[in-house]
């Protein structure tokens, strides 16, 4: 590995590059307009973990925003490989975007007009909610800010536009709480910033069926509840339901299955993880390390090496 990408690697304007390099213009919309699509996807121990599903997640989100890089699937799952191998990351947190990018004619205002482009870059490995906040259970607060509506932001296609999960994480932190669950209009339970919630209530697991993305996390825990024989569903969580959880856990890319033991003022059990909580991880992590949907990192071939 070069010391040069020891922070990071990432790929932009179609060159590899340190990753305090990484840079866009002021004037693309992806800055000024938050129009960009993308995924994470995580590397554990030199492998990628459902590199296919995010891909293919991925591609859904560009097709359903227009957006269309000149960079094939197939290559820019390369430019992923590459940017962990530059990095000599064997954990490591790797985002793939596509940006709306400029308007070929300035000034123009339609969509169509811009170049878009694909950008990749891979970091250390990133937890949304930290080690020791996990080992002892996430303090969770209800934010009053709704969540945006699904018909004027549609969740499952993972983008930028996070204000209002923003203003929830602010109130959480003003509040002295770990991270924030937003709901909608209606008082149903939606997700929080950068993670999809799961509540458990008399044996039964439950993910909401709106407002959220359709995660590859919250995918896998579905899994696993099936093949441990626990009762598991998507439907709607009223808000209720979550402050009355016999347990209450996140689930994201950037952390696998991370135990909550507060919601808002209300401690759950002793205070700590829940028993159902804590099995699921235990269980996520070992499939980990027997190479459950891994796809190893390939090495860099020494003549293509920046």
């Amino acid at each position: 590995m070069s010391e040069d990408f020891a922070e990071g690697a990432a790929y932009v304007r179609g060159r590899f590059v340190p990753f305090a390099e990484a840079s866009l213009p002021v004037n693309d919309w992806g800055f000024t307009r938050s129009d960009v699509v993308y995924d994470v996807v995580h590397v554990v121990n030199g492998a990628f973990f459902r590199l296919p599903d995010h891909l293919e997640r991925f591609q859904r989100a560009m097709d359903r925003r227009r957006i269309h890089p000149p960079e094939t699937l197939a290559e820019m799952e390369d430019i992923l490989h590459r940017c962990v191998a530059l990095a000599g990351l064997a954990d490591s947190y790797v985002a793939m975007v596509a940006s709306r990018g400029r308007p070929r004619a300035a000034g123009s205002r339609r969509p169509a007009d811009c170049e878009n482009h694909f950008i990749a870059y891979a970091l250390p490995w990133v937890d949304v909610v930290p080690k020791d906040v996990q080992a002892r259970g996430a303090h969770l607060w209800i934010a009053s800010t709704p969540r945006v509506p699904d018909a004027s932001v549609d969740p499952t296609v993972k983008n930028y536009q996070w204000n209002d999960l923003t203003s929830g994480l602010m109130e959480a932190h003003d509040n002295g709480y770990d991270t924030a669950v937003l709901c909608d209009s209606e008082g149903f339970v939606t997700e929080g910033p950068g993670f999809n919630v799961f509540v458990v209530k008399d044996g039964q697991v439950l993910t909401p069926d709106r407002g959220s993305l359709q995660g590859i996390t919250r995918r896998s825990v579905l899994e696993l509840c099936a093949e441990l024989g626990i009762p598991a569903a998507i439907a709607p969580v009223p808000r209720a339901l979550l402050e009355d959880a016999d347990e209450v856990f996140l689930a994201t890319t950037a952390g696998g299955v991370m135990p909550v033991s507060r919601v808002g003022p209300r401690i759950m059990g002793n205070d700590r993880p829940g028993p159902l909580s804590a099995r699921l991880k235990e269980v996520y992590w070992a499939k980990h390390a027997e190479g459950w949907h891994a796809t190893p990192v390939r090495a860099l071939v020494p003549a293509a090496a920046d």
